[in-house]
């Protein structure tokens, strides 16, 4: 199967509806892929705090609208990165969204993890609760985005829940792209999945994001990787080589402590 990363320049200069436009004409453009990812908060921005509340959607909002019409056009899979949702009560949550080949949502995973300690995204929106995995017809895909890269209790709990492939939109910031890039290798590597990781490139609310956005394969690899420069990253991959190498070198059969460990304790 073919994944490919639409890696975008997301700027303050550029308004939610105009980069959503231009990444709907992209993912169009990826017809013959099987999986196309974006970046985490791609249309409204993830470090632009003060923008939130204005550019903040319903689940089946102008984003979701756009992304499931060009999936369907591409007749692709498409994890349409992140949205700012608003709930019907009001709370925004950091919103996965992602659809089949018809256009149909299938699934979608409010972050667990906030970013930010006492600011931004930690204070201003809501923390999810549940794992979220979806059957594609290529396999298994679980659900994460950006900050989750560093709690590895999320990404075994996707294993868990049968994850073969873990797709991670992000918007890393440039002066941790040494974490950015051992983090994802470590996820894939140590829950034996490819895990293609989308991070958007670009500067705004201050903050320079790191761009490099990279699938990694089940043993560690790393299939392909974008530098700084908005690109499109592509890579075949073979889904096979996830029980191949989970049968070669069964470390997750050999756990003692953990989730499977302690389930029904």
């Amino acid at each position: 199967m073919r994944v490919s990363l639409i890696q975008p320049a997301v700027e303050a200069s550029e308004s939610a509806d105009a980069r959503r436009r231009r990444l709907a004409e992209q993912v169009r453009g990826r017809s013959g892929d099987d999986l196309v990812v974006l970046p985490e908060l791609w249309a409204a921005g993830a470090w632009a705090y003060d923008r939130w509340d204005q550019d903040a959607e319903p689940l089946d909002g102008p984003t979701a609208e756009a992304m499931s019409a060009a999936a369907r056009h591409a007749g692709t899979w498409l994890h349409a990165g992140s949205i700012v949702e608003r709930d019907p009560d009001g709370t925004l949550y950091n919103t996965a969204l992602l659809f089949d080949r018809s256009g149909e949502l299938r699934g979608h995973y409010r972050k667990i993890h906030r970013y930010g300690f006492d600011t931004g995204e930690a204070t201003l929106m809501g923390g999810g609760r549940d794992i979220v995995t979806v059957p594609a017809d290529f396999g298994v895909v679980g659900l994460a985005i950006c900050y989750d890269l560093r709690f590895p209790e999320l990404f075994r709990g996707l294993v868990d829940a049968g994850a073969e492939l873990i797709a991670v939109p992000a918007a890393w910031p440039a002066a941790r792209l040494s974490h950015w890039q051992l983090l994802t290798r470590t996820r894939a590597l140590e829950e034996q999945v490819f895990l293609p990781a989308c991070c958007a490139t670009g500067e705004h609310g201050g903050m320079e994001q790191g761009g490099h956005s990279t699938v990694v394969d089940p043993w560690g690899t790393v299939l392909a990787e974008a530098d700084r420069h908005e690109q499109v990253v592509t890579a075949d991959v073979d889904m096979a080589d996830v029980a191949r190498i989970r049968s070669a070198l069964p470390v997750l059969r050999d756990r003692v402590l953990g989730l499977a460990a302690t389930a029904g304790h």
